[in-house]
């Protein structure tokens, strides 16, 4: 088969298709005329095109298979080979493609004697149109040459669908006409608050122009100029106002402005260009790429750093368009943003003295825009699906940050309740903010220790809005998986002792490497697993692979040097697993010792007891662990078996049923009988009735979501520890599965505040 995807290749194959849409005939004839051409210039017995038609993936052209299979074979959404590459929304290159799992034979194609199989999605922004498809009677795997060739040709044929190239193909894509009347949709609360006021749609980047460009050269210097002017805004951005711009946003803007000076994201786009592509289709083809690469992975860490990318794509658009990047100055004085999604340096290009809020039908409460977005204090609301559907411009519209929610066109009455909670949440403000720099004392005396959970070095900004007392987890995996290669040891030195700097005095927790599964690296190799949850991940693969372990470790202590570390290890499942993690810390020491570093003034090393194995060990790790933080999200999928990221059965069970904490108080009294220092540490801890619950079953320390902190104190700060022991004592006798109700109603009696 041709390497098609080197410059001259890949040229000549995009010269072809852009002749082919010069050629008159019916958008059938030019479906076949097309997949008669990618089979011969790629040298593939069989080259068809799927298209998705309401349910189904419809057999549209063929080249190779039987003509009469065309329209008839339709695969529903999930079925077959297909199926899988459009739901991945990434190609599949099979060797011996009848014996995969997902392989549905349909006899009307004649495809039996077809063993090697390469599909490739068509996408175009966030819509798949359907699958391009390759195939060849030898078994082989397809070059990544080839590959790319044939994802260049997908993105080109979603472009020419898009735009009509092949006539009228409506019915693939069904419209859905807009609602007038008052409508609740339901999403997350990504930045609390709660606003009235009017939708205004934000336009995310310029139409796509030319695809096929005839002089490489000239695109290139196309590119290298759009280039130099979103760069040149960005620093821009960053040198004018030092009074709209600071602190978290600032920080933000920083690393926004490294990622668009990443050499090789422009590389990428170079390559697009040097193969055939205009410069506004190589950026286009790189936006596809960073969606289905990310949408891929289930880590909303990963995931949601495709917003970053995506505003980087569309203003680089828009500057090769021609199309000024800067916001319309007319905005009304209740302006509410509608986007599908939004990066951060789009949200600082409105500002926030032009916002009330921000309601994106993606998106998530980790992505930078969401974290500028809590800076700014603009209340915002993402995953709200269906939104742009059911919205125009204009439309009244209530946020609520508190609840997640978005009402659209709202009745006056349901406008009149809403001003009176505005009214009663900034009077909670008030008192939030009051109780800061309190400590969290129970009424009969109990102190309790309220921590922040963390995953970038903007998150420590929170430690002095909230109040916590310090960052009882901070993720560090977010550094590795934003990276197309291993971070350096400096850059990974760099990035702890920038956290330990702005926490200051107060102490960090930093969790080694919580990797595999789902979050797996792009510069390591990985094998798919039937349950990655329960596969390949975190400790497991730090041992396996000790010299990734031991560089963070090295990391580590090196940024701790004259400071307090404290180091903790995930998913351990067996005593014998910390030994081996706990000898590579003493082992780094030893090395930073003959090396002459300074060391830390003093180190813990900890587990997370997320296992349940490990749950019963708590008496072996004595004299060993020096400290335990109970990951309540992944412990209670393992005790109750069920998986937290599917919705069907994440929130069937309950954390406040009287097994899991019966379960949770056997780990605190084992810690104990152990001496070991033991803590909450999910988003369990940030909800005050299950925080009151963990002070009642005896834990004093509590690590939490920076939103979590203030309610949770104010809970504390009314509770009488020990009535709320006696009280959980007498539920967690009783027969109930759950005891919500029960406690619910004690704080109630209690007058604790919820």
């Amino acid at each position: 088969m041709v390497g098609a995807a080197d410059s001259s290749g890949s040229r000549i194959l995009l010269r072809k298709l852009r002749d082919l849409m010069n050629v008159g005939g019916s958008a059938q004839e030019r479906l076949d005329k097309l997949v008669s051409m990618v089979a011969a210039t790629m040298v593939a017995d069989v080259c068809s095109i799927y298209l998705t038609r309401g349910a189904f993936h419809e057999l549209f052209a063929t080249e190779g298979l039987k003509p009469e299979a065309v329209h008839r074979t339709r695969l529903r959404m999930n079925e077959g080979l297909v199926g899988l590459v459009a739901e991945s929304t990434t190609h599949l290159n099979l060797a011996d493609a009848p014996h995969h799992e997902r392989f549905s034979y349909r006899p009307e194609t004649g495809e039996d004697p077809y063993s090697s199989f390469l599909g490739v999605p068509i996408v175009r922004s966030e819509r798949t149109f359907g699958v391009l498809v390759v195939q060849n009677r030898v078994q082989r795997l397809y070059t990544d040459d080839e590959v790319e060739a044939l994802q260049t040709v997908a993105m080109v044929l979603a472009e020419m669908v898009a735009s009509g190239a092949f006539g009228d193909l409506s019915g693939l894509a069904e419209v859905e006409a807009r609602a007038s009347k008052p409508e609740l949709l339901i999403g997350r609360a990504f930045s609390d608050g709660v606003v009235i006021g009017t939708a205004v749609l934000h336009e995310p980047h310029a139409p796509l122009g030319r695809v096929i460009a005839d002089d490489p050269i000239k695109e290139e210097l196309r590119l290298d100029a759009a280039l130099a002017q979103v760069r040149g805004a960005l620093k821009e951005m960053l040198d004018g106002d030092p009074g709209r711009i600071s602190g978290v946003s600032r920080d933000v803007l920083e690393t926004f402005l490294m990622l668009a000076s990443d050499p090789s994201w422009e590389g990428k786009l170079k390559q697009g260009v040097r193969a055939g592509l205009s410069a506004d289709a190589a950026v286009e083809r790189s936006r596809g790429e960073h969606r289905a690469k990310f949408n891929a992975s289930r880590d909303p860490y990963l995931r949601e750093r495709l917003h970053d990318l995506e505003d980087l794509d569309n203003r680089l658009l828009r500057a090769l368009a021609g199309v000024d990047s800067t916001r319309p100055v007319a905005l009304p004085r209740d302006a509410v943003l509608v986007a599908r999604e939004l990066g951060p340096a789009e949200l600082l290009d409105y500002g926030a003295d032009r916002l009330k809020g921000v309601v994106l039908e993606e998106g998530g409460a980790t992505a930078h825009a969401a974290i500028v977005a809590r800076a700014l204090g603009v209340p915002m609301v993402g995953d709200v699906h269906g939104l742009l559907s059911r919205v125009e411009g204009g439309d009244a519209l209530v946020l609520d940050g508190e609840r997640g929610e978005v009402r659209l066109r709202p009745e006056p009455q349901v406008l009149s309740a809403y001003k009176q909670r505005i009214a009663l949440r900034s009077e909670r403000a008030a008192a939030f903010a009051r109780l800061r720099n309190k400590p969290a004392i129970t009424k009969d005396g109990e102190r309790v220790s309220l921590l922040l959970n963390a995953g970038l070095a903007l998150d420590v900004h929170h430690l002095e809005e909230a109040g916590a007392e310090g960052i009882g987890l901070f993720r560090t995996e977010f550094q590795f998986m934003v990276s197309e290669t291993l971070p350096r040891l400096n850059a990974q030195t760099a990035l702890y002792r920038d956290v330990l700097e702005a926490a200051h005095d107060r102490p960090v927790t930093f969790r080694t490497l919580d990797l595999g599964g789902d979050k797996m690296l792009p510069y390591m190799a990985a094998e798919r697993e039937e349950n990655p949850a329960l596969g390949w991940r975190a400790v497991r693969i730090g041992l396996d692979r000790p010299a990734l372990l031991r560089y963070q470790l090295r990391a580590l202590i090196s940024a701790a040097a004259g400071r307090s570390l404290r180091v903790m290890f995930p998913l351990v499942t067996t005593v014998a697993e910390f030994d081996a993690a706990r000898a590579l810390v003493d082992r780094e020491l030893h090395w930073s010792a003959e090396h002459g570093r300074k060391p830390p003034s003093r180190i813990e090393v900890g587990v997370m007891v997320e296992a349940p194995a490990l749950a019963w060990c708590i008496p072996d790790l004595c004299g060993k662990a020096d400290f335990l933080s109970i990951g309540t999200n992944d412990l209670m999928q393992y005790f109750f078996a069920a998986d937290r990221s599917n919705a069907r059965v994440a929130d069937r069970y309950d954390i406040l049923s009287a097994p899991a904490l019966r379960f949770l108080r056997r780990i605190r009294d084992d810690a104990a009988d152990a001496n070991i220092q033991v803590s909450i540490c999910g988003e369990a801890a940030g909800r005050p009735l299950e925080a009151i619950a963990f002070v009642a079953l005896g834990f004093r320390r509590l690590s939490m979501p920076a939103s979590g902190i203030g309610p949770v104190k104010r809970a504390i700060l009314s509770l009488d520890a020990a009535a709320a022991a006696e009280a959980l004592e007498q539920m967690l006798r009783a027969d109930g599965a759950s005891v919500r109700s029960e406690l619910t109603e004690f704080a109630s009696e209690m007058n604790l505040p919820l």
